[in-house]
């Protein structure tokens, strides 16, 4: 909403799709119908990618008019990285956990900056890794109630580096002056950075549930972002 109304008609059927990808492993504590929301999803983006009859759905419906076969394709691999969410496996190794935030935060930040008429790829890659990175983080705790094992390595000095790595990736998407039409995608990363600069000085917030700004520490931050284009 802190976007300009142009670009708020094409990034809202993108979150609404993400938004029913990442909560579809989590309606039901059945993998197999996990599995089958999921497969729904792959195929309204197979209609979008071939250029067949869509479904009429209040989501796959608008997210047509904003998908090129490029982008839909990509949106596949995020789907596809969700199975993940599906089962109680950790993750096999710091790699595995990489990919898993680059094809969920990574890609989906890929498409928004491309449906507005942009492509920076590398630039939107890192943003979307550390904005997925800040969300994950704050998920822990959930998770760990749910019986998973989030972190390949949960010691707070190993939690420190992780953190720091995604402020690293963040620093470097915003060495380049971002191109003024994607800003309003990069908006959806504005509270990346102080909940990752919290994980870094105090890596036990993660555990305890704690990261997170206040709801003035919010306002002031967004206000900030949409003002300057920077996150």
């Amino acid at each position: 909403m802190a976007g300009p109304v142009a670009a708020r008609a094409v990034l809202f059927p993108i979150y609404a799709f993400n938004l029913e990808v990442a909560r579809a492993p989590w309606v039901t504590s059945e993998p197999m119908i996990g599995e089958m929301r999921l497969q729904w999803w792959r195929d309204a983006l197979d209609e979008i990618r071939e250029g067949r009859t869509v479904r009429r759905h209040e989501v796959v419906t608008p997210l047509a008019r904003v998908l090129t076969p490029g982008t839909a394709e990509r949106l596949d691999a995020l789907i596809a990285a969700r199975r993940w969410d599906l089962y109680r496996d950790a993750f096999e190794d710091a790699g595995h956990f990489a990919q898993y935030l680059e094809r969920t935060g990574g890609i989906l930040m890929q498409v928004a900056v491309a449906a507005l008429g942009e492509d920076v790829p590398e630039q939107a890659m890192d943003a979307g890794y550390a904005l997925g990175l800040a969300g994950f983080l704050r998920a822990v705790p959930e998770l760990e109630s749910k019986g998973r094992v989030p972190l390949v390595d949960g010691r707070t000095e190993a939690v420190a580096v992780l953190a720091q790595d995604g402020l690293m990736r963040l620093d470097r998407a915003m060495r380049v002056p971002v191109p003024q039409a994607a800003r309003p995608a990069l908006l959806s990363a504005w509270a990346a950075r102080p909940v990752l600069r919290q994980a870094v000085r105090d890596p036990r917030r993660v555990s305890q549930g704690t990261l997170g700004l206040s709801e003035l520490g919010k306002r002031l931050r967004l206000l900030r972002v949409a003002a300057t284009g920077r996150v």
